[in-house]
């Protein structure tokens, strides 16, 4: 999975490069800035929504909505 992630994260990077020069603001701080924020937020935003089905599929966030019905109700005071 990490490594279709890199890829992922690659394909954008060579995206967003060929835009940049077809705009012609081709610079070196631009694409070092381009190759870093691509790059690493398509890895953040990747790995983030992986990690989400992985808990999902292992059983932790069932495990949590469990724990969390499982308190008593306290009664409400009636307002009349």
């Amino acid at each position: 999975m990490a490594l279709w992630i890199v890829i992922v994260g690659v394909l954008m990077v060579a995206a967003a490069l060929t835009y940049i020069w077809a705009m012609d603001a081709w610079s070196l701080h631009a694409v070092i800035a381009t190759i870093l924020g691509v790059f690493f937020s398509v890895l953040l935003g990747c790995g983030l929504f992986a990690l989400a089905f992985f808990s999902d599929k292992s059983g932790h966030d069932a495990d949590v909505s469990a724990a969390g019905s499982s308190r008593p109700r306290v009664p409400q005071k009636d307002i009349r």
